[in-house]
């Protein structure tokens, strides 16, 4: 299912940090939770379309929808913006994680995307659409 121009549904349900029997349960968790979890991951992939419009490069997602059983499984709260679909991990081709903050922050500055969450690690970027400002 396409979400946007170049983003589909599968990349926000899908990572490498499965294992495939957890692969499995995300499946099952996103199509039992669909109504709810659908319009948040819609949301975040229109955001982060504008981004990839912005950098002009492809984005890959390292990992955005993260149930909360998987959450738990990891010693983690299960309060991550990752369990409600309005989290990701990313990079962009040829981008530093310093560059994509830098476009992330002068979107939201215009009001291109929503304003939330955005950690900034050495080898990705985490983006959120919670409604509030938070910055790690």
């Amino acid at each position: 299912m396409k979400l946007t121009k170049d983003f589909y549904l599968i990349e926000f349900l899908e990572s490498k940090f499965y294992s495939l029997e957890e692969q499995k349960k995300v499946y099952e968790d996103f199509i039992n939770n669909m109504d709810e979890y659908l319009p948040e991951l819609q949301k975040l992939a229109n955001n982060l379309q504008v981004l990839r419009n912005e950098l002009n490069t492809p984005i890959t997602i390292n990992i955005a929808f993260r149930p909360k059983w998987y959450e738990f499984s990891k010693g983690r709260s299960g309060k991550s913006q990752h369990t409600l679909c309005k989290a990701s991990d990313i990079k962009a081709k040829g981008k530093t994680t310093k560059e994509i903050a830098e476009a992330i922050e002068r979107l939201i500055k215009k009001g291109d995307i929503l304003q939330g969450g955005l950690g900034v690690y050495p080898t990705f970027i985490h983006y959120d659409t919670r409604k509030t400002k938070a910055r790690w």
